[in-house]
């Protein structure tokens, strides 16, 4: 797996995980919604570390500034 995402768009991302992971767990968002925030603030934090974001590849973008 190459890396197709820039620094900015993982900072962005962890970001977002650490905000879905508080509106879940002071109880903003609860119930299924909830659930699925969390899950989504999952999948931002394992791609952010990654490095790489399947739909990316799907879609050919490339926000890390490398040439392919």
């Amino acid at each position: 797996m190459k890396t197709n995402m820039g620094n900015a768009d993982r900072v962005i991302r962890v970001i977002l995980a650490i905000v879905f992971s508080a509106l879940y767990f002071t109880g903003t968002v609860t119930g299924t919604w909830g659930t699925v925030l969390l899950v989504f603030g999952g999948v931002f934090l394992m791609v952010s570390v990654m490095g790489f974001c399947p739909l990316y590849a799907i879609f050919g973008i490339n926000s890390c500034g490398n040439k392919k």
